[in-house]
């Protein structure tokens, strides 16, 4: 939180030792309890929240064609297209095997 002095509108630090903040300027001081405290730890017992469980990392929402793997033959593969050279250039084309993983891109 940012501070400033009702006095001289000079920015204000916070003091722990005196426990207030303290006008850079002027020396005007205020408490800190009569400001919001934040602490940063506390969220250390808040229940994590997972958004995509490891079930759900499995399943594929990209786009499958036939087309053969040249790592082991399989033929299925997830494809996308991506601008990787000038706009007045064709897409690139990239393809993963269902099976293996394998990734490759066809610039045709």
């Amino acid at each position: 939180m940012v501070k400033f002095c009702p006095e001289c509108d000079s920015f204000c630090q916070p003091d722990p030792i005196k426990k207030c903040y303290v006008c850079t300027k002027c020396e005007w001081e205020e408490p800190l309890e009569d400001t919001l405290k934040v602490s940063r730890d506390s969220n250390k017992n808040v229940e994590k929240i997972v958004v995509v469980g490891k079930k759900e990392k499995k399943i594929s929402t990209m786009p499958k064609t036939k087309i053969k793997c040249e790592k082991c033959d399989n033929m299925e593969a997830e494809w996308w297209m991506v601008q990787t050279r000038s706009i007045d250039e064709s897409m690139t084309q990239f393809y993963r095997c269902t099976k293996c993983g394998h990734t490759w891109r066809d610039y045709s």
